[in-house]
């Protein structure tokens, strides 16, 4: 450790943490041949497994370092940083062998084994019987029981379906109604639509009526301006023969008296 220690702390670090993991599978697996008891062995070997799992992380991680340096290092330390690597997975490879080996082991074990309902405390200290010792009042009560908890298995799985399709109900009803909801809705904006448009044309019309009533009011404006134009000039100068000629302003024609010449007798 202390040559790499020389070459990254990280490397040193790496391989320290593979070290422990090294020494708890050689002491598990040492602790794992004195347990008796099936259910305690599987448990060991899932603790076990565990910290091989991290081991092989630990050596990827290692082997990462040490591709990550290679230009750094010389050949030799390249070479002796390959071989620390290819010896932990030797020797994690060995610890898999013997962890295939106890399960394969342990598998064995668990055929025409018995668990007890609810704990079984009656079965024995781990609630596990071997049918080969159990007598035929035995083999028929532990059946029974099974089947009970088949039963009440079966019944809590009916509610759940039950309780499944309510909600499924549920949603499928508030799913409708939110879409007859949206139904009405486009209907009404359908509605207010039409009636904008049908506002936008009848403003146009009014717009139209408008303008044209305007066009007669400025005609009869100007109408009536002229025509009292013409009234004050008249006032002002009421011998202007210009204003005299107009007609209906000019002043009345003097009425012309007929000679009668009687005859004479």
């Amino acid at each position: 450790m202390d040559s790499l220690s020389a070459i990254s702390e990280e490397l040193a670090e790496i391989d320290g943490q593979i070290s422990d993991i090294f020494r708890a599978l050689s002491n598990g697996f040492q602790k794992l041949e004195k347990i008796k008891d099936s259910n305690r062995q599987s448990r060991q070997l899932e603790e076990l497994t565990g910290k091989m799992r991290e081991c092989k992380r630990l050596i990827k991680e290692f082997d990462r370092e040490v591709k990550d340096g290679e230009n750094r290092n010389s050949p030799d330390t390249n070479r002796m940083l390959n071989e620390k690597k290819q010896s932990m997975i030797k020797e994690l490879n060995s610890y898999v062998a013997l962890k295939k080996q106890y399960a394969s082991t342990l598998e064995t074990k668990r055929v025409d084994l018995f668990d007890g309902p609810g704990g079984g405390e009656e079965f024995g200290e781990e609630n596990v019987l071997l049918a080969s010792s159990m007598n035929n009042q035995q083999l028929m009560d532990n059946g029974n029981r099974m089947m009970d908890e088949t039963d009440q298995a079966i019944e809590r799985s009916k509610k759940v379906v039950e309780e499944t399709m309510n909600v499924g109900a549920e949603t499928a009803a508030a799913l409708k109604a939110q879409t007859e909801q949206m139904s009405r809705i486009v209907n009404e904006l359908d509605s207010i639509h039409f009636s904008i448009k049908k506002a936008s044309q009848l403003v146009k019309e009014i717009g139209r009526q408008v303008a044209t009533d305007r066009c007669i009011m400025a005609l009869l404006f100007l109408i009536v301006c002229g025509v009292i134009a013409i009234i004050i000039v008249k006032l002002v100068n009421p011998n202007n023969k210009d204003i005299r000629n107009i007609p209906g302003l000019a002043p009345p024609a003097q009425s012309r008296k007929l000679l009668w010449i009687p005859d004479k007798v």
